[in-house]
């Protein structure tokens, strides 16, 4: 089951040639969101080849950089026809500026808008085998980050443990591995925890959009297998970075090794290191021992399973 994420913007205020504006494109087997929409996120889509096929926008906070293709975006999904509602989820208290961003050009899209403000701590998105939930982050606005959570999954079947005690090659297999008891070719009972180990992790990733380094991120990006962390500014900027109220790239490696996450993406990265952002992650690697990325725009990555390795 797949969990790709495509860095469509990973540049800060100011978008250079090399890096777009904010925003992250995940899709989980077929379930398809974006983390913030800035200026230029559907130009990256094409490049990236991800489509338009959008199902929730996840925005972080109102600052240009995060949510201004987002009235282009929802044009463009006009023009092709789209039908389906498409839902905004969004800090609370900014709903109404969204609404009014995406009718500021005066155009009224021919689907459903649906705006929907949730609190940090609350749930945005709940489907059938992971949720997306908010989380407080500290930036010059009202702001916060999100996860998306897998719940556990079934443990792993001990098939030639199933044979042994008697069980049929077939549909009792699933039917055990899915939690039933079943009966073998003897007449007796099997039970599930007699061959299936115990429940496994399912993957979960992190987004802190601009934020400054919180204890919250820490706790919602514990064991994260993707931290997806603001790193403005190099270390020799940390002034710049707290008066900014973002993180820079040392502060982003100790928010991932405090939460035991096991990747971190450094994003938003400040157009003073367009021609070099390579000190940004090295500050980062100072502080963090698991894998650190420096991700560029239409970089994908698949996110694996925890046991996976």
């Amino acid at each position: 089951m797949s969990l790709r994420v495509t860095f469509l913007g990973t540049g800060g205020a100011v978008p250079t040639v090399e890096r777009a504006a904010s925003a992250v494109f995940v899709n989980r087997e077929g379930d398809r969101f974006l983390f913030d929409c800035g200026e230029g996120t559907q130009r990256e889509m094409m490049r990236s080849g991800t489509g338009f096929a959008v199902d929730r926008v996840f925005v972080s906070h109102l600052h240009g950089d995060h949510v201004l293709g987002l009235p282009g975006l929802v044009q463009t999904l006009g023009f092709n026809d789209r039908t389906d509602p498409l839902t905004v989820h969004c800090p609370p208290g900014t709903d109404d500026h969204l609404r009014d961003l995406v009718h500021a050009v005066g155009h009224d899209p021919a689907f459903p808008i649906r705006i929907e403000p949730v609190a940090p701590g609350e749930v945005a998105y709940e489907a059938d085998e992971y949720v997306v939930r908010a989380f407080e982050t500290e930036h010059r606005t009202i702001s916060q980050g999100y996860v998306l959570e897998e719940d556990d999954r079934p443990g792993r079947f001990d098939r030639p443990k199933a044979e042994e005690l008697g069980v049929p090659v077939g549909p009792k297999f699933g039917r055990l591995h899915e939690g039933e008891p079943v009966e073998a070719d003897d007449g007796t009972v099997v039970e599930p925890e007699q061959v299936v180990g115990p429940p496994r992790p399912g993957r979960k990733l992190a987004y802190t959009a601009d934020t400054r380094p919180r204890e919250t991120t820490v706790e919602a990006a514990e064991n994260a297998d993707l931290l997806i962390h603001d790193a403005t500014f190099a270390d020799d900027m940390a002034d710049r970075a707290r008066d900014t109220a973002h993180s820079t790239g040392r502060e982003a490696g100790s928010i991932a090794a405090r939460a035991n996450a096991k990747r971190l993406a450094l994003v938003h990265i400040s157009s003073r290191y367009a021609a070099d952002a390579r000190p940004i992650r090295r500050d980062a690697r100072e502080a963090f021992d698991g894998k650190c990325l420096l991700p560029d725009d239409g970089d994908l990555i698949e996110v694996p399973f925890p046991d996976a390795d």
